[in-house]
Parts: C-alpha cells; structure tokens; sequence
C-alpha cells in the first residue's frame, strides 16, 4: 500500500513552547500567591501613606477606608490635594506605562485574548504607584482594578522567565488576578469565580486547581498582614433567621435588579462619554487630568463644608458602612451621593486616573438600593425588609450589570458582608440586572473599552463550547485518494500518495487532465479522530498547516488510513455552528 509523507509548509514551522509540568505550575501558582497577598498589603499601604500625607500632612501608612477622614489642616486647600496626585499619575503613565491609565482589567483581558498573555513587568510597578496616588490624592475609584493588573503582570512575567505554552501563562495571569482580588477583599472564593468568569479561556480541574492554589495562598497571607476583618463588617447584619415573609415581596426584587439594569448601563456609557469629552479638550494628558481632579476637589470639599464628610472621596467605604449601618437614612441625600459619585468616577476616570470601577459600582449601588428601600418601605409598609439588605442586593447588582460577573458580583458581595442570609434576593437582582444592561448594552464596562479598539472578546466561557468537539465530529470525509495520472473529477479534497493534499479548487484552476501543478499542494497534519478539536487546531497552527488530515492510524501514514480531511472550509462551517450556541 502506497504510502506518504507530510510535504514541506510553504511558511517556515514554528516550534511550540514546551509544557510546564502540573508539579511546576503548582509552585509557579504558590508563588503568583505569595506575591498577590503581600502586594495587596503593599499597594493599600501605599494608599494609606499617600492619603495621609496628602489629607493629614501625617506621615503613616495606616488608613481605615471604612472611617471618614477628619478634616485636615489644609482648610480649603485640600481642593487641590487631587489635582497634585493628579499631575504625578499622569507624569508616570506618560513617561513608564500608558497601560496603567484607566481601570485596568480591559489591558489584561486584552493581553490574554490579542498578545499571548505578555504583559511588561513594569506595569505592575507603575500601576502600584499610579493606583495608590490617585486613590490616596481622594479621586473616586478602587483598589480592584490595580491589584488584578499587578497580579496578573507578576503572573505574565513568570510565564515568560518560565519558557511555557501561552495558554499556561494566562492560567497564571488569571491566577494573579484572582489571588489579588481575594487577597484586597478578603474574598478568596470571589477571587476564584472572578478569574474563572472573566478571565480564563477555559475552565478545567487543573486551571481551576492552579488558581486556587494562589488565591488560598494570598487569602491566608493578607490575613496575617490585614486581619481577617471583611471589607465591610457590619455585625447587625447577621440575621440567621432572615427570609421574606410575603412570597410576592420577590416581584419588588426584581423591580430592584431592573433599576440596578438600568444604573449599570448609564454608568458605562457616562464612564466612556467622559472619556471622549476629555480626551476632545485642548490641551495634553496634564492639563485634562487636572482639570478633571480639579472639579473632584472641589466636589469633595462642598460635602465637607455642608455635609461634614468627604463622602465621595477615594474608594467611598466609609460612606458604604454608613448606608449599611442606616446611619445616612435620607433618600434624597443618598440619591444625591449617587449622582455625585457617577460623576466623581467619570471626571476621575475619564480624565486619565488610575483606579478600578468595583468599589465606585458598590458605592452606586448601595446608594440606589438604599434609597429604593426606602421607597418600598413607604409603598408597602407591612414589608419586613431592612433598607440594608436593599443596599446590599443593590451592590451585587451593580458589580453583576456593569462587569457582567455574575456569579462574581453574587459571591463576592456575600463574603465581604458576611452576609448570606439575603442570597435569594441577591441572586435575582443579580440576574435581572445583568439581564436588563445586556439587553440596553451588550458590552459590560471591561468588553466596551476592548471594543472600542476593535477588540473582541468574549463574555463568559464561550471558549469552553469548543473544547467539547473532537476531530471526528468537525471533519468532512468527501474527498477520494487518487494516483498521480487519474484525472481528479470527484468533490471534495483530494489525496495522493506523494504529493500530499490537492484541493479541488485549486485544480480546477490550475490543470485540466493529468498530474497536477505542484504549486497546489498543501501542506498538512496528521491527526486521530477522537483527538479534541482545540488541541488539533492549535497543532495546526504551530505547524503552520493549510489542512488537517484525519488517519485512523497516524503513525503509519498510509493513504488507506484517511477517514477524512479539515480544510479553511469545515473550519469556517464549524465556527458557524458554535455561533448559534452562544
């Protein structure tokens, strides 16, 4: 039986990076940890120095984001306390790393989806930096966005010191991010879901196992640096006996998650829409940013004059604790913290700062979810639900509409309040929200900023979908094997036993009767059919190969053993298929 061997690709092979073994990722995984809990305990030191120097003329580094800050003895000087933060961000993201302007998570998921998980190590130096001066200088975004860049650089970085697969450097990345999530937070279960829905390609035991090995690790390590305190703990809260005493209070719920909807989406489209006004300005990166810093100052320091706190200020968890604890109890006053919030975050963001969006949306949801308690409150007087369960729901569902983490917003905001005995309520805000600013928007705040840059890239585990077909189930088995002097007539692709892989269409065009132009060979991989797609996809990619050739015995490379081909056209058809799932 005649047989063949592979031709020559046109283009020169690449040779893949070889694997790193389970044993060595481990340890790889353990040490992405240690560094995600000691550089949370760093980076909110760094916040706590800037922000006392700068609010207190104090030098220290301890900073409680739950207390208010008194006011400090700059009188109203403190107005410009955001404006000099502000000029030192934007001397260092132009001069070290533009990517650490912003909130940080699109540049990773961007480094993931279109640059093979490389991320420069001097991001996380710059943005450690830019983060703590813009959050610690009192401009209104978070700690999240910071620490899931640092980790996820440090991440990056060992993938590439370790020579090793992309796919198994962005398993570290995506254990980085979750180790700082959970280390910041004092949430390791949300830091695994959140790398697991926004970050990993796909989900597998031992993708699953790797970040869990670095959240642990950071949770256990920022526990002995921070204590085990939640963000926000709020002892009153722990009802173990909460339910919902009427069955139709659950319609309100979801009258809840609606708004929640329609807040996640105003917020992303005002966030952007400041972003280009902006950036529309005259000027350079100085002058906008300090302009934008400028208003914020000024913003903060009327709040303290005729409302005694800064209130909007840095991350806003004191105001949080505030809401939780019913000690702001007016909803007008907490519909006004929200409108300037909303702006406090676009003027800071959309100026060029350097800071998350989670701990604003958590702010604006406590705010709304308040206040639409109240109005519940007023509405159906015999409903037996607190005004902070109403803020809390309204916090996940902030964090569930505007990221399009679902499961995330509904873990995450469990273990910072420790309170799971509103998870029902939670859940369908959640949901409804997510629904409602998926139908206004499609994209979440992290995928519109990719987007925008005609980066797509997807949300949840649609990669997943892919890794379920084997060879045998996207290959076409209409081709016929020919010897060199038999005119190719049939349909399908053609194979000879030692020209490698004819396409018809390229015969049609190149040679009537008789043995083909050499030009239209193709080179190929061989593969078995019951090998899983993705992993003959990615050999083809690092072979550089115009088909895959499906043999029921490889090994052999006999021509008799062909049960079928993938060329461009299956390929095209499989994906059409997969599009239909998502």
């Amino acid at each position: 039986m005649p047989s063949f061997s592979p031709i020559e690709s046109p283009h020169k092979s690449v040779e893949s990076e070889p694997e790193y073994a389970l044993l060595g990722m481990c340890m790889l995984a353990f040490l992405v940890g240690i560094i995600g809990g000691i550089g949370a305990w760093a980076f909110r030191m760094l916040i706590g120095l800037v922000h006392n120097i700068l609010f207190l003329g104090q030098f220290a580094f301890h900073y409680d984001a739950n207390l208010h800050t008194p006011a400090g003895p700059w009188g109203p000087g403190i107005i410009f306390a955001p404006v000099a933060g502000g000029i030192v961000v934007a001397w260092l993201v132009k001069n070290f790393a533009p990517e650490a302007k912003g909130h940080g998570v699109p540049e990773v998921m961007d480094a993931i989806y279109y640059n093979q998980g490389l991320i420069r190590p001097r991001v996380a130096i710059v943005k450690s930096i830019a983060s703590a001066i813009s959050i610690g200088s009192g401009c209104a975004v978070g700690r999240e966005g910071p620490i899931i860049q640092i980790g996820s650089a440090f991440g990056s970085m060992l993938g590439q010191i370790f020579s090793m697969p992309a796919r198994q450097r962005i398993i570290l990345i995506a254990a980085g991010s979750g180790a700082g999530i959970a280390a910041t937070f004092n949430a390791p279960l949300g830091g695994v879901v959140f790398a697991i829905e926004l970050l990993l390609v796909s989900i597998s035991a031992v993708n699953i196992l790797l970040v869990a090995i670095a959240t642990v690790t950071a949770t256990y390590i920022s526990h002995l640096l921070l204590g085990t305190t939640p963000s926000f703990y709020i002892p009153a809260l722990e009802l173990v006996n909460f339910t919902l005493a009427q069955s139709w209070s659950f319609l309100i719920f979801i009258v809840l998650g609606l708004l929640m909807g329609l807040v996640s989406s105003l917020f992303i489209r005002a966030l952007y829409w400041s972003e280009d006004t902006f950036d529309a300005l005259p000027g350079n990166y100085y002058t906008r940013h300090a302009l934008g810093t400028l208003c914020i100052g000024i913003m903060m320091y009327l709040l303290l004059i005729f409302k005694g706190h800064y209130y909007v200020q840095g991350v806003g968890y004191a105001t949080v604790a505030d809401i939780l604890t019913v000690t702001l109890s007016d909803p007008w006053f907490l519909l006004l913290l929200f409108v300037l919030k909303l702006m406090a975050t676009c003027l800071a963001l959309g100026s060029g700062a350097s800071g998350g969006v989670f701990s604003p949306v958590l702010f604006m949801g406590a705010t709304v979810g308040a206040a639409f308690g109240h109005l519940a409150a007023w509405l159906f007087p015999d409903l037996q639900v607190g005004i902070p369960t109403y803020a809390i729901v309204g916090m996940a569902g902030g964090i569930g509409g505007t990221t399009g983490a679902v499961l995330t917003g509904i873990i995450m905001i469990t273990e910072m309040t420790r309170d799971s005995n509103v998870i029902l309520p939670v859940i369908i805000v959640v949901s409804v929200a997510y629904a409602t600013r998926k139908t206004i928007m499609r994209e979440s705040v992290y995928t519109l900023k990719l987007l925008r840059r005609g980066h797509v890239v997807p949300e949840g585990q649609q990669a997943a979908i892919m890794s379920a077909n084997t060879v045998a189930e996207v290959m076409s088995n209409a081709h016929c094997i020919i010897p060199d002097s038999q005119d190719p007539v049939h349909s399908g692709a053609c194979f000879t036993s030692d020209n490698g892989i004819i396409d018809k269409a390229y015969i049609q065009e190149t040679c009537s009767i008789g043995k083909p132009d050499k030009t239209t060979i193709a080179s190929y991989i061989l593969v078995r059919p019951e090998l899983p797609f993705v992993d003959a996809a990615r050999q083809m990619h690092e072979a550089q190969a115009e088909i895959i050739l499906v043999s029921g015995n490889p090994d052999a490379k006999k021509t008799d053993d062909i049960v079928g081909a993938i060329t461009h056209r299956e390929l095209i058809q499989h994906l059409g298929r997969q599009t239909k799932l998502l």
